[in-house]
């Protein structure tokens, strides 16, 4: 068994996307926390001697630890570690060629594509990592800009727009689809908009960005909105946040080259492509762009590729998360896709506002909603805006999973004072509709 990576081991989650954003995040909310909660709490505090390049540093230190984690399983496990480009010139081998120009040739029958994806650019902007960033820059600025730009209201976006906002940044979030977070319930998306304004955000939904001008000073980015007026917006930097795209590029010989879509590997159920032999998984073969999707597809490939097992991916049971304060997380359909979808539902919700936990933390913005099938009265949808409900979606993926019933929730004992009897309290107010 072999991996060939050319840069740290781990991939961009661990080591430029989901550890040391959390890092950020982290340390962001506890500024946050001092800066507007304090004297509510009692306490009072001085943020002027924040030291930014320190929680950088702190973030890297996570993800280089962690890095380094992955290099001792692998000595464990007997995963030899070739540090290089690779290149498949035909299926059953792969040519690594390190940093001095030395190649390597591997032979196996399988192969394993996990190339990963990058950051989208805009047309016509080409980022420089000084005043046009990628996610990559923006985790590492040693200054906190005055004012920053941040086009696409994903969830990378709105956890930038969070971070910089929290530390000082004036922010300014564009967003050419009608709500941030798009993919998200309108219902949690409306709620957060609403919130994040409160908290100094300028975001601008319906906003199309044509043009981006890099200046002596900053950038000027010039965006219409829904009525065909244009408004010009300055800035220290912008953050491009637009999607991602497969790295593909330079990958195979002509003759070795898989079938690419829209930039991504197209896979077969068993995550081989349309190449004998090669298969690929995560980010490189599209969306959802996420770690622990990518990591289950790994696991199904090579269960496949062995015959151990031949288990299929469920697209339906994926949890969505988004780090920003308040969290957001979701598994499941959406009220308005299971309108599209004709389907006969009920909704339950409960607001954290009624938490006894929530109130005691100083963390009551946001809810609980779920959404149950009327016939069955099974989980069809779950969508959660508030304190720690990445960590909460768990409970209803696993009931989802086993198709577990709205009664089956409700009579489930929620240890109290908890953030999860919201998820009790959500799925009896189904019941009274």
């Amino acid at each position: 068994m072999a991996c060939v990576e050319k840069a740290e081991l781990g991939g961009i989650c661990l080591n430029w996307g989901c550890i040391p954003t959390k890092a950020l995040l982290h340390d962001a909310h506890l500024v946050q926390a001092i800066k507007h909660e304090g004297e509510a709490l009692g306490m009072k505090a001085d943020m002027a001697g924040l030291q930014w390049p320190k929680v950088v540093e702190r973030s890297r230190k996570v993800a280089g630890q962690l890095s380094k984690g992955i290099e001792f399983l692998f000595k464990r496990n007997a995963v030899t570690t070739y540090v290089g480009t690779a290149f498949v010139p035909n299926a059953g081998t792969v040519e690594v060629k390190n940093a001095a120009g030395e190649v390597t040739i591997l032979t196996a029958k399988n192969i394993l594509v996990c190339t990963g994806a990058r950051n989208r650019e805009l047309p016509g902007v080409k980022a420089d990592g000084k005043r046009v960033l990628t996610s990559r820059e923006a985790m590492v600025l040693q200054t906190v800009p005055k004012r920053m730009i941040i086009i696409g209201a994903g969830a990378i976006g709105m956890e930038f727009a969070y971070i910089y906002n929290s530390v000082g940044s004036k922010v300014t979030v564009v967003e050419m689809l009608p709500n941030i977070l798009p993919v998200e319930d309108e219902e949690v998306s409306t709620r957060l908009e609403t919130i994040l304004k409160k908290s100094g955000i300028d975001i601008r939904t319906k906003s199309r960005t044509e043009k981006v001008e890099v200046t002596e000073g900053g950038v000027k980015v010039t965006v219409s909105d829904a009525s065909g007026g244009t408004a010009v917006l300055e800035g220290d930097v912008v953050l491009v946040a637009i999607g991602v795209t497969g790295n593909v590029e330079g990958l195979f010989a002509p003759a070795a080259t898989p079938e690419i879509v829209k930039g991504h590997l197209k896979v077969g159920k068993d995550f081989q492509t349309s190449v004998r032999g090669i298969y690929a998984a995560g980010d490189v073969i599209g969306p959802p762009w996420l770690a622990h999707v990518a990591s289950m597809e790994a696991k199904i490939a090579i269960e496949r590729m062995f015959g151990v097992n031949k288990r299929e991916m469920d697209y339906t049971l994926i949890p969505g998360c988004t780090y920003c304060v308040p969290q957001v997380a979701s598994v499941g359909l959406t009220e308005k896709q299971c309108k599209e979808q004709k389907l006969d539902y009920k909704v339950g919700k409960y607001q954290f506002a009624n938490n006894g936990k929530a109130l005691a933390s100083n963390a009551g913005d946001g809810f609980v909603k779920l959404i149950f099938s009327s016939e069955y009265g099974e989980l069809l949808g779950a969508h959660m805006l508030g304190a720690e409900v990445t960590d909460l979606l768990a409970e209803l993926v696993l009931a989802k999973r086993l198709e577990a019933t709205r009664e089956e929730i409700v009579s489930t004992i929620h240890a109290h004072p908890t953030l999860s009897e919201a998820i009790m309290d959500a799925a009896a107010a189904a019941g009274t509709h």
